[in-house]
């Protein structure tokens, strides 16, 4: 009898901290070089919200860091599997900055923040392995994808896959792009489950990782004011080179993945896209239908970004449980209905999965 992948369980943790567009009207935004923005803040965030979507941003709380906000997610992904955290084969953690107290810009990732949730969740098993992956903004995505493996081999029947970050202590506050990011973390219980019909759980996948001229697309710079510690570090972006990027190359692996799955592009009822940016998420999503000569749906693509922000490897996971329990407006998943689980971000590193739920 065929073994699924399944998933049984999600969960998320939105953060408390309500971070308005309106809020950024005092910053000091300035250019790569130092130099005054040439428009006035109301212009640049004005810009801002036609081109990203997003209008409010979560922060997390000032005495909460990502191994916190990924136990909250974890727990809530646990209970809804209804399964006891002590059968768990694997944890495994996507972030990209590790624990980063508020009061300073330093990333702790030892132990790693995967060890630090099998602590919180009190697991005692020592054959429950807990590892974190860096995998930039598809980080959750990958995760799952190792997930499947564990399970395909035999080596494990329960997982916890978790993405979480606190983006908002590793921000520049003189750079515009800081309004991108945000925090959050969302979480899964992938089960092996033997189904003979084949009809649910992980159908196929792809990924790729492309860094001959891309490696650095994202990556760790000065801030943009002459006058800060130039030693210190901050996120940072050339948000062209990813938009072509990520235009030209997430719809070709989606549809290496939908392809090798066998199941037809007019059968995919959901898409759950890394929030990234709107008008780069719908553009991808458009060119993924051209692909197949066929137009978008719509109502295809659930969206987080406006009220939520870029919190990396928690948009997905966190969309997906979203709209799982009803809190998206306007969209619902059913069982049987094709879904497919999408992102892209530093490395440069891309990956897709197509699920039956």
């Amino acid at each position: 009898m065929k073994i699924q992948s399944i998933i049984t369980g999600t969960g998320s943790y939105i953060p408390r901290v309500i971070k308005k567009n309106s809020d950024f009207l005092t910053n000091q935004f300035l250019n790569e070089d130092g130099s005054p923005l040439e428009y006035e803040n109301e212009v640049v965030i004005e810009k801002f919200k036609a081109i990203t979507g997003i209008e409010e941003r979560r922060y997390a709380d000032l005495d909460l860091a990502s191994s916190d906000l990924a136990y909250f997610s974890a727990k809530k992904a646990i209970e809804d599997a209804n399964i006891d955290p002590e059968e768990l084969d694997y944890i495994i953690l996507a972030h990209n900055f590790g624990d980063v107290k508020s009061s300073t810009n330093q990333s702790d990732m030892v132990p790693s923040l995967a060890s630090r949730v099998k602590h919180k969740l009190g697991i005692k098993n020592s054959s429950c392995v807990a590892y974190d992956i860096l995998f930039g903004c598809p980080g959750w995505v990958q995760g799952v994808i190792q997930a499947e493996a564990y399970i395909k081999s035999g080596m494990a029947k329960k997982c916890l896959v978790i993405g979480t970050e606190t983006l908002s202590r590793v921000l520049d506050p003189f750079d515009r792009d800081s309004m991108i990011y945000s925090d959050g973390a969302g979480a899964c219980v992938i089960e092996a489950v033997e189904d003979a019909t084949a009809n649910s759980g992980i159908i196929s996948y792809a990924a790729q990782t492309d860094t001959f001229d891309e490696c650095y697309y994202l990556f760790f710079g000065k801030s943009f004011n002459k006058n800060e510690d130039n030693d210190t570090r901050y996120i940072k972006m050339y948000g062209r080179k990813i938009y072509e990027y990520a235009l030209n190359n997430v719809p070709i692996a989606m549809k290496a993945a939908l392809d090798k799955s066998g199941v037809d592009i007019l059968d995919v009822k959901k898409i759950f896209i890394h929030q990234a940016n709107e008008k780069m998420d719908e553009a991808i999503v458009k060119r993924f239908y051209r692909l197949y000569k066929t137009k978008l749906p719509e109502g295809i693509m659930p969206m987080s970004i406006h009220r939520l922000g870029n919190s990396s490897v928690a948009t997905v996971p966190s969309l997906f449980d979203l709209v799982k329990k009803g809190e998206i407006e306007n969209q619902e998943i059913n069982k049987g209905d094709v879904v497919i689980f999408a992102s892209v971000g530093a490395g440069m590193n891309i990956n897709a999965i197509v699920y039956r739920y």
